[in-house]
Parts: C-alpha cells; structure tokens; sequence
C-alpha cells in the first residue's frame, strides 16, 4: 500500500494545442486518466484533478505551473505526478503508472 495520497494534476485547456489537432481534449484525457488510474490503483488512494491553463485557480504552485506551460509552449495536457511532468500532449498510461508504482501504489 502506498505510503502517502500522491496527487496528480492535469494542466490543459479547452481549445487544442496546435500540435496535438488529432488528439482527444485536455478535458476528455483528464477523464480517461481519472477512469483508468482508478481502475488500475482499486481501493488506493490518490487524488487527480484538472487545472485549465488560461483560468488557473489560486492555488500559487498550480498557477504558476499553468503559466510555464503557456510561457514554454509545452504540449498539453501536461500531467503532473507529486511535481513531475510525466506526461505531455499524448500522456502514455505505462509511464504514469510506473510513476505510480514507484510511489509505492500496487496495480491491480
């Protein structure tokens, strides 16, 4: 059993970035992600939440990171595990579950 409730964030925003024009939305990964990770990690605890890039909320740490996305260009989603990109633009479940496992989360 995990030690501590890890938090990941999904930073996004309603429009698609240029680059990603084929991918679903930030919105609809963050769906998918929350589905997925809850299912996977059953009975674990964890928290997952949404921040939309252009409408941060005045948690300081969360705007700022939503700044640098902008600021840097970064492909979004971002997903952020306990502070770590793990994922950017099209985030790959594998890399956010052993992320997970690291943390000391066990898959179902």
């Amino acid at each position: 059993m995990a030690q501590k409730e890890i938090e990941i964030v999904v930073y996004g925003a309603a429009q698609l970035c240029p680059s990603c024009v084929n991918l679903p939305s930030s919105k609809e990964t963050f769906e998918w992600l929350e589905a997925a990770t809850r299912r996977k990690f059953e009975n674990q605890p964890f928290s997952i939440s949404y921040v939309d890039i252009f409408n941060p909320p005045s948690d300081e740490t969360k705007a700022e990171f939503a700044q640098r996305v902008i600021d840097e260009d970064m492909f979004y989603p971002v997903v952020l595990l306990e502070g770590k990109i793990v994922g950017e633009g099209n985030p790959r479940l594998k890399t956010i579950f052993a992320e997970m496992e690291k943390h000391g989360y066990q898959a179902n």
